[in-house]
């Protein structure tokens, strides 16, 4: 089917679902179906809107059509030594470049480079009115109107079926390495940003039992003088990094796992179990059971949200419950977007 039939007859399947008050459950691989709440409503696939619409590599620019996998995006992109700079997750095989910007997740990388949303540019969607709209571009220097690209990051499908992306990509960097550093978690997270704060190459922290690891990128010499300046034990760690990002690691194997955000500078908490740290002190991972209003209180009093990432029993919620104030906004934009409430009903709020 052409691009612009497959739009239209999507334009179409979306106004018949919203007139009959029919949820539909939008989806691209399916590798993040574990995530967020309980699926709800007839399967609406959209993988099969895939391929690039535009790579302009001496701008920085990618624009790709929704069902795209990222496996194909990031061998696009390392012929000509670039990548998405938000390091997304795949979770499997057949993830795709719509499924990892509605899930809004993002990789070691994140908090030395940016999040999923500064780097999209623009989006076209179709709402849940059955409207194919654009918002943003394909520049990086458009910033008329309202932001409603970047919402779409981290919205679970639950305001819009996006249908083409635009992105800002940034060049690979020439060089990586990992050091390592014996040290406990508060002064692994002291040292994390102490090193943040200065002109280092860091790219990625994480620490576990004892052991802090900095990702080095960057140029060689830069890489060099940082090494010399840091000490640690020098690893070729490429490996851990990935199966980080995948969840790979050993730490991930159990079936019920939290991801609690917090300020980096926010000191070890106790939260019932050892936790994995990344990004400086600002995630903390922990697998286990865990009494969920116990934590969630933990953590809102520092400022933070935890979500219960993955589990068999989600009836605590997956989210982290709204302030009435952000309800409101979430309500808002949900009425707006999707008036009849049929895209992907449930899987974020039960509104």
């Amino acid at each position: 089917m052409a691009a612009e039939a497959f739009i239209a007859d999507l334009c179409e399947r979306v106004r018949e679902a919203a007139a009959a008050k029919k949820a539909l459950r939008v989806r691209g691989g399916g590798t993040k179906d574990f995530y967020g709440g309980a699926l709800a409503g007839e399967p609406l696939d959209v993988a099969a809107y895939s391929g690039v619409v535009a790579y302009e590599p001496k701008e920085l620019v990618l624009t790709v059509r929704a069902g795209t996998p990222l496996d194909e995006i990031e061998r696009v992109l390392a012929a000509d030594r670039q990548m998405l700079p938000f390091e997304p997750p795949h979770f499997g095989p057949r993830a795709t470049i719509g499924g990892a910007v509605a899930a809004g997740l993002s990789g070691p990388r994140r908090p030395y480079a940016g999040a999923v949303r500064d780097f999209v540019l623009g989006a076209r969607i179709v709402n849940g009115k059955g409207e194919d709209l654009s918002f943003g571009g394909r520049v990086i220097k458009n910033v008329a109107g309202y932001d409603v690209s970047r919402v779409m990051a981290g919205s679970l499908g639950t305001l819009g079926i996006l249908t083409e992306i635009s992105f800002k990509v940034l060049p690979r960097p020439a060089v990586e390495t990992t050091l390592a550093f014996e040290m406990d978690e508060l002064q692994a997270m002291q040292q994390a940003n102490t090193w943040a704060g200065q002109p280092l190459p860091v790219s990625a922290t994480a620490w576990q039992d004892g052991v802090l690891r900095v990702r080095l990128s960057g140029a060689a010499p830069a890489i060099a003088a940082a090494r010399q300046r840091m000490g640690g034990e020098e690893r070729p760690e490429g490996e851990y990094w990935q199966g980080l990002r995948e969840h790979a690691l050993p730490f991930f194997r159990t079936q019920t796992l939290w991801r609690v955000s917090v300020p980096q500078t926010c000191e070890p908490l106790d939260l019932g179990a050892r936790p994995l740290v990344e990004w400086g002190g600002g995630l903390r991972w922990l697998a286990g059971e865990q009494d969920a209003l116990a934590l969630r209180s933990t953590v809102e009093r520092v400022g933070g949200h935890a979500t219960l990432f993955r589990a068999a029993d989600k009836a605590a919620g997956a989210f982290h419950p709204l302030r009435p104030a952000i309800l409101k906004i979430h309500k808002r934009l949900k009425a707006a977007f999707d008036p009849a409430g049929i895209l992907n009903p449930g899987r974020m709020y039960d509104f």
